[in-house]
């Protein structure tokens, strides 16, 4: 059995215990290169191990440490419904294809459909009979590396159970102590009683919405009735050019000569 690590051993590069400093005849110190360090339990078993033994397999404290991890790693239970043959694959990535999934799949029995979302990155894997679909849950639960991605591999849903839930979701039972539903207003004049007053026959007409405006003052004079005061150039006809201040050179500081002199 070999297991993969996740993280990298730098234990094997360390140099080894210095004999003379367990004796405590070590003269170097700080130079020594060595370690100096107590050696492990002399009652682990990996500290006597046996080149026989481990050939053989008998007796082998490391087959046994890797046994251990391995019953130690999770494991994927079964559903309790029988009628589920169906595992989902996840992480497929961009490049993932159905005959990919097909072609390892097909080795634990026979594959009924396999349905790809590629949207999702993820496969159901559906198989004919709860056998297969159990060995290969067991052989490819977090051992499944596919195009050098490592697939997640989990039981499906039953269809049934999928197929109630938007039936019960509508028949949702209430949360007790919650208070009822408010009590709609009273028929009242127009139907609008909303403050719940006694409808009685004295009671006013109620407001309308639209206000008349003001009444305009006396002195007021509409735009129709406005004169706008005579234009003389206009009326005579002259075209006498409009005199502006700016045009005396003299407000603008200027001297005028006289011609004269």
């Amino acid at each position: 059995m070999k297991l993969a690590r996740t993280q990298p051993y730098y234990k094997r590069n360390r140099p080894h215990i210095c004999s003379f400093w367990v004796k405590g005849e070590c003269k170097r110190g700080e130079e020594c290169p060595y370690r100096h360090e107590k050696p492990s339990d002399p009652d682990d078993p990996l500290s006597d191990q046996n080149i026989r033994d481990r050939y053989y397999g008998t007796n082998d404290p490391v087959a046994d440490k890797l046994l251990r991890r391995a019953s130690a790693m999770p494991a994927l239970s079964s559903p309790e419904d029988r009628t589920i043959t169906t595992l989902y694959v996840g992480n497929l990535g961009e490049f993932m294809t159905e005959k990919d999934l097909r072609d390892y799949f097909y080795q634990f029995g026979e594959i009924r459909n396999v349905s790809l979302v590629q949207k999702q990155q993820c496969a159901f894997v559906q198989f004919t009979n709860r056998g297969a679909a159990e060995v290969a849950a067991e052989k490819s639960f977090n051992k499944l590396i596919l195009l050098g991605r490592r697939l997640t591999v989990r039981w499906g849903k039953s269809q049934a159970k999928q197929a109630s839930l938007p039936e019960a979701s509508g028949s949702l039972p209430q949360v007790p102590g919650l208070p009822g539903p408010l009590p709609l207003p009273m028929g009242g004049p127009g139907g609008m009683n909303y403050f719940n007053l006694p409808a009685t026959g004295g009671l006013p007409p109620p407001l309308p919405f639209y206000f008349p405006p003001p009444p305009l003052p006396p002195n007021f004079q509409s735009s129709s009735t406005l004169t706008t005061p005579p234009n003389p150039q206009k009326e005579s006809g002259s075209n006498i050019p409009v005199y502006y201040p700016s045009q005396d050179p003299t407000r603008m500081g200027a001297v005028q000569l006289n011609p004269t002199e």
